[in-house]
């Protein structure tokens, strides 16, 4: 009886296109959440708020904010022994440049109604975004990144070392004079959970099988702990 012969996976070219694209419209639209919160004026995501405080101090744009950031995050990543990908780096340039883009010609919208839909959409819009860059698998967020460095060099849990990120992150920012309100812990609250059931339907298969149907490999750590975002 011949016995059947292990299936061999090999790269698709074409997958690699789809994940680029993936990426960069996932970061796109990550800066138009970011956008949307900001000009609503009920409260921004966490990092946002150290943002928005560290850009009123400085004189600078919320965009130029969160690349510096970004980029003092990732060089946090060496005594962590993390590794980046083009996704990783992408987060840092991308997403600076397409917040400032947005909030150039979006209105802010006096009316409370219209402040509160800014508010709801920046959300949604957020948790699509999340899941399209980090389904692309070419690199966590840098923010990501330092998270899941410290639960893997510490033992700690996600969850107590997300909290005390965002936590540190935000009060730091509040005192800089960052916008902290009832959007922020309704993003707190509600992004995870829609994060989590988009994160299968948008995470691109990397690898192939002759003769087989395309398979799903696991999402990376940084995906399941936004899934666990709280």
């Amino acid at each position: 009886m011949q016995q059947d012969r292990p299936v061999r996976y090999r790269p698709v070219p074409e997958r690699l296109a789809r994940r680029l694209l993936q990426l960069y419209v996932g970061l796109a639209a990550y800066g138009a959440s970011m956008a949307l919160l900001v000009r609503s004026s009920l409260g921004n995501m966490p990092w946002d708020v150290l943002h928005q405080g560290l850009a009123g101090r400085l004189h600078l744009s919320l965009g130029t904010l969160t690349v510096v950031v970004g980029a003092l995050v990732l060089l946090a990543w060496v005594p962590l022994r993390q590794r980046p990908g083009v996704g990783t780096v992408s987060n840092v340039v991308v997403i600076g440049i397409v917040v400032d883009a947005v909030l150039a010609v979006l209105p802010a919208p006096a009316p409370l109604a219209a402040r509160i839909a800014y508010a709801l959409a920046g959300i949604a819009l957020n948790a699509v975004a999340t899941a399209l860059y980090i389904g692309a698998r070419l690199g966590p967020g840098p923010r990501d990144g330092l998270m899941t460095g410290i639960v893997a060099r510490t033992g700690w849990t996600v969850r107590r070392v997300r909290t005390s990120i965002e936590v540190a992150v935000v009060l730091t920012g509040w005192l800089l004079g960052g916008t902290l309100g009832p959007a922020t812990v309704a993003y707190a609250v509600l992004v995870g959970p829609l994060v989590h059931p988009l994160l299968p339907l948008l995470t691109v298969s990397t690898r192939s099988g002759r003769g087989s149907a395309a398979r799903l490999v696991p999402v990376p750590a940084a995906a399941s702990a936004v899934s666990r975002r709280c």
